[in-house]
């Protein structure tokens, strides 16, 4: 072995903050992209389906759902927006989840880097266009170009992998948590705050190139992603190891969902799976959480708006401070337990929360179960993983997220409208049961 001096170990390690800073800005984008939006729903659906929206399949399956029976007559027009950021959310959700075990695997052959400025360059492109999207049309192309490239979430989280040792990997893990908090506080902030500026009032010159009331929230977000593509380019230093590698055709072509849960590592399986179930439940009442705020609390648009500033500080302070500190001491199997299991006492307590008091307790304890299971949760499924399988893997892993993000808030949306909002609840508390259950049959990981 050769001898590493100081000046080169130095050097080394200046070199990985730099890239680990970059990895971190794109997970941040990522989800900004998937998140600006939340505060957007009830005048976005007043502009854009008159533009466009009130016809086609959409309409048809909303005039349909319309028709179904709900807890009340009078929250039928809330089932529609449900309905429809249901549907533009999961819209980009399952297409992150069949994206990202491709550009996983695609960077595990031509490089993190290759792959992290195509993607970034997508995301760059899809924020244009909805920068200058004057018709529903539009607007739903942009989310599928952000949808696609989304799925770099999965290449970001190998390149963590790459330049993170087994020992310090929860940390690295941990920082992707704290990237993720970051983008769930400023997403909906930027798009809540951002779009009091309307672009089209101010200089109606611009509307017809396209330009909307939407548009200043598209902007910013679309110079974020440039800056972010223009570091990837002139600081990031490719982190895969220069071996070849060697996959198989027949596993790259096999369907996504097949794979994802029949994974041969049996604890690459088994945990790909609870945190299937796991996020299915807390996006689908993440989602729910206004609803509920101004059913029983009467919330407005601005304090909706604390629920999320409020949940995405405390998962930074868990995920960027406790985690990384009880990770080593603990285990990240402990951790995965203590964090769904706060989530099942989360979901049980705002079920009945009629008071401000309760429900942000009940907010608190949902924030530190993501906080400990998430990235926990990643760390085991790269420990788990040989080097060179830790993309793919980690890809299915994320395509587990995003396929659970497609499904929980159009699932916890029906039910939610149809039986009420604490059996909504109830629900999701008895249904983390399960990844608890397969929590426990996890082996401890080996960190040599």
């Amino acid at each position: 072995m050769i001898p590493i001096g100081p000046a080169q170990e130095s050097n080394g390690n200046t070199q990985s903050r730099s890239r680990l800073g970059v990895i971190l800005l794109t997970i941040f984008i990522d989800l900004v992209g998937f998140s600006i939006i939340f505060p957007l729903f009830p005048s976005i659906l007043e502009y854009y389906l008159p533009r466009g929206g009130d016809s086609g399949i959409l309409a048809a399956f909303i005039s349909l759902m319309s028709t179904l029976p709900v807890v009340e007559e009078s929250q039928r027009p809330f089932l529609t927006h449900v309905l429809f950021g249901g549907i533009l959310g999961s819209l980009y959700s399952i297409l992150q989840f069949i994206s990202a075990p491709i550009w996983g695997r695609m960077s595990d052959r031509i490089g993190r880097r290759n792959i992290m400025l195509w993607t970034v360059a997508g995301t760059t492109f899809g924020y244009l266009i909805w920068f200058l999207s004057g018709s529903f049309l539009l607007l739903i192309i942009s989310r599928v170009i952000n949808g696609i490239s989304g799925g770099n979430l999965s290449v970001a989280t190998a390149a963590v992998a790459d330049v993170t040792g087994k020992k310090s990997r929860s940390s690295g893990m941990a920082l992707i948590g704290v990237a993720f908090g970051l983008g769930f506080i400023v997403g909906p902030v930027i798009g809540g705050f951002s779009a009091l500026y309307d672009i089209s009032a101010h200089h109606p010159g611009l509307v017809g190139f396209g330009v909307n009331p939407f548009s200043m929230p598209a902007l910013i977000a679309c110079l974020l992603s440039a800056i972010n593509w223009i570091w990837i380019f002139l600081r990031f230093v490719e982190t895969l190891p220069p071996e070849p590698q060697k996959v198989s055709q027949r596993e790259t072509s096999r369907n996504r969902i097949t794979e994802m849960f029949s994974i041969q590592d049996r604890d690459v399986r088994l945990t790909t799976q609870l945190y299937f179930i796991f996020i299915t439940a807390f996006s689908g009442m993440e989602f729910t959480l206004p609803f509920l705020a101004a059913e029983r609390l009467n919330y407005s648009t601005a304090e909706n708006a604390r629920i999320f500033l409020f949940i995405g500080v405390i998962l930074i302070i868990i995920q960027g401070g406790v985690v990384r500190s009880l990770a080593p001491r603990m285990g990240e199997k402990c951790l995965a337990i203590l964090g769904i299991i706060s989530g099942i006492l989360a979901f049980f307590l705002i079920s009945s929360a009629i008071s401000t008091t309760t429900f942000y307790i009940g907010l608190a304890l949902l924030a530190i179960g993501i906080g400990l299971a998430s990235p926990t949760l990643a760390s085991l499924v790269s420990l788990y993983s040989a080097d060179r399988e830790q993309g793919h893997y980690l890809g299915l892993f994320r395509s587990a997220g995003s396929l659970a993000r497609a499904i929980g808030p159009i699932a916890a949306g029906f039910i939610y409208w149809y039986v009420g909002s604490r059996f909504c609840y109830l629900t999701a508390a008895v249904i983390l049961f399960i990844p608890l259950a397969l929590a426990f049959r996890l082996r401890q990981p080996a960190k040599n």
